[in-house]
């Protein structure tokens, strides 16, 4: 060791006499006419010495607190209220019936190998999931104007666009993006009583930090409606530079579940032109939202149609539950073939040294999916049978609330919202009793994931929200 250190030692410095006697475990470094000594047991004891505990902490983050907190309860009719994932009326992750088939097909082709995909993905699976968002009809794709590539699942297409968005967008002024209050991940919810919740930063927030972009809130939820605040959000497009990147939710809004109307989200489109915003859409629910791919997909290809500036993150971990197999696309819309073809050059150097190649299982799985037509179809009739499932338990909750139990307030906004979450309305006080008197695990904002609710404990949870409210809990 001594000597290969001497080595090292005599190709950076060529001062022999410095050398003389030196301990091997001092490295001299000569920097113009200054010297640096590293140690290396010094530098073990030091290194990164000053780092605190990072604020995303599974442990401590609320939600994983009540996911750990709920594993470990006792109480029998305990519920889980703050997953994130499908489940089945048993309660039970539910693996699609198409998925099974496409992965014995695959499981079945002699000609399966485990090579690597190109940069982008692989293209029978990109060039679908396109179509998918954009629809068949779209000019964009007929016109060649689309630069696709594979991601990791929605998350990766929301930190890949936002690090083309930070080396290639010209910002008109501040490095920002406006996102909604709240948004994925969470973030500071204000009502009439105050703030309902305090997270560690919304996911969307720290993606586009991490690239050096500031996300700037923008009026989205109403509490006191537990609606849309949909004057708010039109004074914040009108208010914001020209030219603002504004990121929205493309349907079954997270975490509220409250969506924008047709009529609404033509307002909001033409906003876009006149000011000539720039839109990121977030997709993760096609098809999960309403059961139906092309109504989820219709503010997409509403504002693809009218010639706004956009691209689309897309998942597909929720409609195909492939949450683990990080499934997803980012398509970018240019001005022409010949933008198209330089955002896709730049696309491909970005995906290089971030990832190099995307896994390719679930994108396999996909491609089959959506190229074959049986499969499509059946699909489509497993993607109706979860929506449907959420559906109903949005009715019935609404039923018991309202017709049953006689709960006081207004509950119309549970059968409004839309796709998995919904904010229930109730307030921090109310949320907190139903986790420690009734063992109903929900999120101090009374954020509720639909797909926790099933035929067994809908009654329990309708019963206790009922008590909460009256404060008899």
């Amino acid at each position: 060791m001594a000597s290969r250190l001497q080595q090292i030692i005599s190709h950076f410095s060529s001062d022999k006499a410095s050398m003389a006697g030196m301990n091997p475990e001092i490295l001299v470094v000569r920097l113009g006419d200054s010297h640096r000594d590293f140690s290396f047991q010094k530098l073990g004891k030091a290194f990164l010495s000053h780092l605190q505990t990072g604020r995303f902490d599974p442990y401590r983050t609320h939600i994983f607190k009540l996911t750990a907190a709920y594993k470990t309860d006792t109480f029998p009719q305990k519920v889980n209220l703050g997953v994130g994932a499908y489940r089945d009326d048993q309660n039970k992750p539910w693996v699609l019936p198409v998925v099974k088939k496409a992965t014995n097909i695959l499981l079945n082709d002699p000609a399966l190998d485990h090579e690597y995909l190109p940069i982008t993905g692989l293209p029978e699976f990109v060039s679908a999931s396109a179509r998918l968002i954009l629809g068949s009809e779209s000019a964009a794709l007929r016109e060649q104007r689309v630069a696709s590539a594979q991601t990791i699942s929605g998350t990766g297409a929301n930190h890949l666009a936002a690090l083309f968005l930070s080396k290639f967008y010209t910002f008109n002024g501040p490095r920002q993006v406006f996102v909604s209050n709240p948004t994925w991940g969470e973030s500071t919810a204000k009502s009439h009583q105050g703030p309902v919740l305090i997270l560690d930063q919304a996911n969307h927030h720290a993606i586009f930090r991490n690239v050096g972009i500031e996300p700037v809130d923008y009026a989205y939820y109403d509490p006191k409606t537990i609606g849309l605040d949909f004057e708010g959000f039109l004074n914040a497009l009108r208010a914001a530079p020209n030219s603002s990147p504004f990121l929205l939710h493309a349907c079954a809004h997270n975490p509220t579940g409250v969506d924008p109307t047709s009529e609404q989200w033509e307002k909001i489109a033409d906003l876009f032109l006149e000011k000539k915003h720039f839109a990121f859409f977030d997709c993760a629910y096609q098809g999960f939202a309403s059961g139906d791919l092309d109504r989820d997909a219709a503010a997409v290809r509403y504002f693809e149609q009218r010639g706004v500036p956009m691209l689309v993150c897309q998942s597909f971990a929720k409609n195909a539950g492939l949450y683990g197999e990080r499934v997803g696309a980012l398509h970018i819309i240019g001005v022409d073939k010949a933008a198209t073809d330089r955002i896709r050059s730049q696309v491909s150097v970005l995906q290089r040294s971030e990832i190099s190649n995307p896994p390719s299982h679930g994108a396999r799985i996909m491609a089959l999916i959506m190229n074959d037509e049986a499969l499509f179809a059946q699909w489509k009739e497993d993607i109706k049978t979860m929506a449907h499932r959420i559906i109903d338990m949005r009715e019935k909750l609404h039923h018991e609330l309202t017709n049953e139990l006689r709960t006081p307030g207004n509950w119309d906004h549970i059968l409004r919202q839309i796709g998995m979450f919904s904010f229930t309305g109730l307030n921090a006080e109310q949320s907190k009793a139903m986790v420690e008197r009734a063992h109903i695990y929900l999120t101090n904002n009374g954020r509720i994931s639909m797909a926790g609710l099933n035929s067994k404990n809908l009654r329990y949870v309708a019963e206790s929200i009922d008590k909460a409210v009256k404060g008899e809990l």
